[in-house]
């Protein structure tokens, strides 16, 4: 998704602004997730992977927990984001690597630590991620998300618009809608959310 996202971005130049916003799939800490059936459940990631534009999915390797819940990740993705938007597009990529193609556990703050440090953001901003402002942000966007009918991810919406496209389509559906948009209104500037 983002691969497609970005490659949207550079295509439609500044009639495309991506906007990504929090959606929580487990919203929860479980702490006691069990690790063979999260195994099983990863095993649906190839054909996710197998599409021409996706980065690297693989079932879940190794002895590491699987996340206990969504928020952590999106934290640190927000801290990331108060320091600029190739920050936030650094640590989101590394994120999504670490989780899908490495089975790393995103949530445990060491594993986080080293992802911050692998993009080389500045040391004293991950502090940030501890901020309530933004654990109050993420929840407000996820709680949006469930207004206008998000259910999954991945979700793409354009601003100001109350419909959401659930599911990873291909690059040409989003194509087509964000062209759609552009075409009724040519001085508005699609604004996906993602």
């Amino acid at each position: 998704m983002a691969v497609r996202l970005r490659r949207l971005e550079r295509e439609f130049g500044d009639d495309l602004c991506v906007e990504w916003r929090s959606f929580l799939l487990r919203p929860r800490p479980s702490p006691d997730r069990d690790l063979e059936k999260f195994r099983a459940y990863t095993r649906g990631w190839s054909r996710i992977g197998s599409d021409p534009d996706a980065p690297e999915f693989r079932v879940w390797q190794g002895d590491a927990g699987p996340p206990s819940h969504s928020i952590p990740a999106h934290q640190l993705a927000k801290a990331a984001a108060l320091v600029g938007p190739e920050a936030f597009d650094a640590i989101h990529d590394r994120l999504l690597r670490a989780y899908f193609g490495e089975s790393q556990d995103v949530t445990d703050p060491d594993t986080q630590l080293a992802l911050w440090r692998d993009v080389a953001l500045p040391a004293d901003a991950i502090a940030a991620r501890e901020d309530p402002a933004l654990v109050r942000q993420i929840i407000d966007e996820h709680n949006e998300a469930i207004r206008i009918g998000v259910n999954g991810v991945p979700a793409v919406r354009l601003a100001e618009n109350d419909i959401a496209i659930v599911g990873a389509q291909p690059i040409e559906t989003y194509r087509r809608w964000i062209q759609r948009r552009l075409e009724a209104d040519p001085n508005a500037a699609a604004t996906p959310s993602a």
